[in-house]
């Protein structure tokens, strides 16, 4: 089988792949609260910042 000759570049490999996009964002519903977020990030949610369907963050009351 042929193999290439020479490496290829950083450049020449992500200038292909420029095409390979995601029509929609991926969202997900949280199976604790229901709500709907982004894949892979944190949200609010009743003044508490969930991730992982875990709480990591609440608001502090001044």
């Amino acid at each position: 089988m042929p193999h290439p000759k020479r490496r290829k570049s950083k450049a020449k490999r992500d200038k292909r792949r420029t095409h390979h996009k995601a029509i929609l964002p991926q969202l997900t519903s949280c199976p604790l609260t229901g709500q709907i977020h982004l894949y892979h990030r944190a949200y609010w949610h009743d003044d508490k910042l969930f991730y992982r369907g875990r709480v990591i963050l609440q608001k502090a009351d001044y």
